[in-house]
C-alpha cells in the first residue's frame, strides 16, 4: 500500500474516534486484547520465525529465544497484574484539605499511540511494545522497520487478523512514512532506534507537544570492564555467547571490552577459544549465525578491519553474499580511538587494555561520555562492582553476567540520556502509556475560611498558626 499524508490522517482519526468511545478504558476488554496478541504469536509462530530467518538469518531456536517467548512472556505478566496496577489509588487528602478527605489517582490512558520500531528484533520489540500500550489502554498506530521487510509483512498479516484498524494497525515503509506518521498528533509516541532518529522524533513531537519514551543504544556503546580477579573462562563465555547473537545487532550488546593488561593475553585466549567452541572457526560459515541487516553494515565491517588489520586478533573474515562478517576481536585498542567512541552495533569487538591499579581513572573517561544502555562488569570484588553499578549512569546492567538483566520480571528496562528516557516491561510498560490523574472529592459543608482572605490582622495571625500547624 502507498500512504499519502491523507491516508495516515485518516488512520488517525480512527482511532481517535474509537478511543473516544471510552471502549478501551475497560479492564476487561484490555485483557482480551493481551489473550488475543498471545494467542495470534503462538498461531503464527511459524510465519514469524520464517520471517526473521529471510531477514536476519535467524535460526529457529534464536528466533524464539529473542523475539517470539519474550512476547509471552511479557504479555504473561501484564494479566497477572494489569488489574492491581490499574486500580485507582486512594489517599488521604491531608489536614491543609479539611474538610476534604479523600483524593483518587486515577491511571488514564494517553489516547493514541505510535509505535516506532527497529529492525533487529522486529517481533520482540513492536509486539511487547504494543502490549504496554494496549494494557494502558490505548489504541496504536505500528510504524515497522522497512530493513526487516518479511518480518514487517508477517506483522502486518497478524495484526489485521487480529484486530480492527481503528485499533491497532500496522504502517509499512520509509522513513519518509515515519515523518507522516510524526506529522500527525498522536498523544503518546515510543521510538526505539537511535539518537540520532530519536532527536529527529523529539522535534517532531515537540510540535504537539507530544509525551515521548525513547529506547536507544546509546552514542557511544556499552562497555564490559573485565579485571585481572575475574573468572575469565565464566566472561569470556558470556561475552562470546552474547556478540554471537544477532550478530552484534543489539542495543544493549558489549560494544567494546576494557580488560586488565595483567589478564589480558589469559582472557583474550579464552575468547577465542569460546568463539571457536560456540560458532566455529568461521562463523559465517555456520547456518545458526545471523546475517547483518544491510550491505551498508557489512562494508563498514570490512572497512574497520582493513583500518585494524594489524590488530584482529580473531575473526575478521565474512561473506559478502550471505552478507555474514565474523565476530572479529580488535586488540589492543587505546581508550582514545575513534572505533570505542561510536556504538558499533555488528560483530566488531575492540579491547580497550588498562592497568588494574587504575580502573577508577578508566571509569572517569566512560562516565565522561553519553550514558550508555548497559553495562556489564566482571570481577570477584563484589563491593568493588556494587559501587560501581550505583554511581555510574547508564540504563542498566549485570555483575559477572551479561544480558539477562532484561529478562527479570517486575523490574524497569530502557536508558538515561542517549540512551533513552522513560521505562517499560510488565508493570512500567503500564505506567509508561499511562498518565497519572489526581482527583479530589470536596466537601459542601464544614469549609473552613483559612485559605480565604483576609491575610492580615487578626485573622491573619491565627490562619498563620493554623498553617504551621497543619503542615506537619
Amino acid at each position: 500500500m502507498a500512504y499519502t499524508q491523507e491516508t495516515v490522517r485518516g488512520i488517525v482519526e480512527k482511532q481517535r474516534a474509537y478511543f473516544n468511545t471510552g471502549a478501551t478504558l475497560d479492564i476487561s476488554f484490555r485483557i482480551e486484547q493481551l489473550k488475543k496478541l498471545r494467542q495470534a504469536v503462538i498461531d503464527h509462530r511459524e510465519s514469524l520465525e520464517k520471517a526473521l530467518w529471510e531477514d536476519l538469518r535467524k535460526s529457529q531456536t534464536e528466533a524464539y529465544l529473542c523475539d517470539l517467548g519474550p512476547v509471552i512472556v511479557e504479555v504473561d505478566e501484564m494479566l497477572k497484574g494489569l488489574r492491581k496496577w490499574a486500580r485507582p489509588e486512594r489517599h488521604f487528602s491531608g489536614l491543609m484539605c479539611f474538610p476534604s478527605t479523600k483524593t483518587t489517582v486515577y491511571k488514564m490512558p494517553y489516547g493514541v499511540s505510535l509505535l516506532i520500531s527497529p529492525f533487529n528484533f522486529p517481533i520482540l520489540l513492536t509486539l511487547g511494545v504494543l502490549a504496554a500500550s494496549i494494557s494502558g489502554g490505548n489504541t496504536a498506530v505500528l510504524k515497522t522497520s522497512s530493513k526487516s521487510a518479511e518480518s514487517t509483512k508477517a506483522l502486518k498479516r497478524m495484526i489485521a487478523e487480529v484486530y480492527p484498524e481503528e485499533y491497532v494497525t500496522v504502517i509499512d515503509g520509509g522513513h519518509d512514512v515515519a515523518d507522516m506518521c510524526l506529522s500527525e498528533r498522536f498523544d503518546k509516541i515510543f521510538y526505539t532506534g537511535s539518537p540520532k532518529v530519536a532527536k529527529h522524533v523529539l522535534e517532531m513531537a515537540s510540535k504537539n507537544l507530544t509525551s515521548v519514551a525513547l529506547e536507544l543504544g546509546g552514542e557511544t556503546g556499552n562497555w564490559c570492564i573485565v579485571r585481572k580477579d575475574a573468572n575469565l573462562k565464566d566472561a569470556a563465555r558470556k561475552i562470546a555467547f552474547f556478540k554471537l547473537c544477532n550478530a552484534g545487532q543489539i542495543c544493549i550488546n558489549v560494544n567494546q571490552i576494557a580488560v586488565a593488561e595483567e589478564a589480558a593475553p589469559e582472557f583474550l585466549a579464552e575468547l577465542k577459544s569460546e568463539f571457536i567452541r560456540q560458532i566455529g572457526e568461521k562463523a559465517e560459515e555456520n547456518p545458526d549465525y545471523p546475517k547483518l541487516i544491510t550491505e551498508a553494515v557489512y562494508d563498514k565491517c570490512e572497512r574497520l578491519t582493513a583500518e585494524y588489520k594489524d590488530r584482529v586478533f580473531f575473526g575478521g573474515t565474512g561473506s559478502r553474499g550471505e552478507n555474514k562478517f565474523s565476530p572479529t576481536v580488535i586488540y589492543p585498542v587505546g581508550i582514545d580511538e575513534d572505533i570505542v567512541k561510536h556504538e558499533l552495533f555488528c560483530p566488531l569487538l575492540p579491547v580497550v587494555p588498562f592497568k588494574d591499579a587504575s580502573v577508577n581513572e578508566l571509569l572517569d573517561v566512560i562516565a565522561g561520555r553519553e550514558h550508555p544502555l548497559s553495562m556489564y562488569v566482571f570481577t570477584s570484588d563484589k563491593k568493588w562492582a556494587k559501587k560501581v553499578m550505583s554511581t555510574q549512569q547508564f540504563g542498566g546492567g549485570c555483575i559477572n553476567e551479561v544480558c539477562i538483566h532484561m529478562m527479570v520480571k517486575g523490574v524497569p528496562f530502557n536508558g538515561t540520556g542517549h540512551s533513552g528516557m522513560g521505562a517499560y516491561h510488565g508493570e512500567w510498560g503500564f505506567r509508561e502509556f499511562t498518565h497519572p490523574q489526581t482527583v479530589l472529592t470536596g466537601k459542601t459543608h464544614m469549609n473552613l475560611p483559612l485559605r480565604e482572605h483576609p491575610y492580615s490582622g487578626k485573622a491573619g495571625k491565627i490562619k498563620m498558626k493554623l498553617l504551621k500547624l497543619f503542615e506537619r
